[in-house]
């Protein structure tokens, strides 16, 4: 064999190695690949569950850390976080980038049935002091327990909404997208229609607030129009409830039958 030669077939040798090496000639590839992929996607979603549930950390105002406590039944997308004194009930649905901040003013409560949607903030100011007294007007009374911020059964919480504790949402409310609550208290079967805001005032049960209002007086809060019969955003909430809790079922893997009211 001439040296040449041998150069030759030494290099063609050398190529299928690395081609080899790297797949390229490989028919059991493709299989594999997707198997792989499968089982690493399912085990990046799972700890991603995971790491975006995590305990406040320790500072002046809070010296203690607690991780949320979230039923089983509700679920929290991998691109949310929901971090410290935070309980989220029975079928929730908390939807991507959707923040649930326990780590100011806590503890946070998020009701059964409720769906906190994209890009909505649940946050609060502290409700103690930098001397571990608590801080008059932080904390809302529920049953004779205090929450910076309380969110009852069956609320819609849509896009881009905010609610900054101290505040209170009643059940079966619909608070609409990029709406805001500040300090302030919202009863049971209301609507806070797209872009609106309530600040500093209660909102009786049964109202709703118009599209781009600001009600900072509770003169304004209390001449508030009631939901009526045949009123535009009447059953909203109920049909958001309805595909929100379904999607938490869907995503736990849990077969409903439940029909839309």
């Amino acid at each position: 064999m001439t040296k040449q030669k041998f150069i030759k077939i030494s290099i063609l040798l050398i190529m299928l190695v690395v081609m080899a090496g790297v797949g390229c000639v490989s028919e059991e590839e493709p299989e594999m690949v997707t198997k792989s992929s499968v089982d690493v996607a399912e085990s990046s979603a799972s700890a991603s569950s995971l790491l975006n549930v995590e305990p406040n950390p320790v500072t002046h105002w809070n010296p203690v850390s607690t991780t949320p406590k979230i039923d089983e039944t509700a679920y929290i997308h991998p691109q949310a976080s929901v971090i410290g004194d935070v309980m989220v009930g029975a079928r929730v649905m908390v939807s991507p980038q959707a923040s649930i901040r326990g780590d100011e003013g806590m503890p946070i409560y998020v009701g059964d049935e409720s769906n906190v949607q994209d890009g909505v903030v649940l946050h609060a100011l502290e409700v103690v002091n930098e001397e571990g007294e608590p801080i008059a007007g932080r904390l809302i009374d529920v049953d004779g327990l205090g929450y910076a911020v309380y969110v009852g059964e069956r609320v819609s919480l849509a896009h881009q909404a905010q609610i900054h504790g101290p505040a209170y949402v009643g059940d079966d409310t619909f608070i609409g997208m990029q709406a805001l609550v500040f300090q302030a208290t919202v009863g049971n079967n209301c609507v806070l229609e797209p872009t609106s805001a309530v600040i500093g005032v209660t909102i009786a049960d049964g109202k709703y607030v118009p599209a781009g209002s600001v009600i900072t007086s509770q003169e304004d809060a209390d001449n508030l129009p009631d939901v009526y019969d045949g009123y535009g955003y009447q059953h909203t909430n109920e049909a958001v409830v309805y595909v929100n809790t379904n999607l938490a079922d869907g995503y736990n893997g849990v077969e409903t039958h439940v029909e839309a009211h």
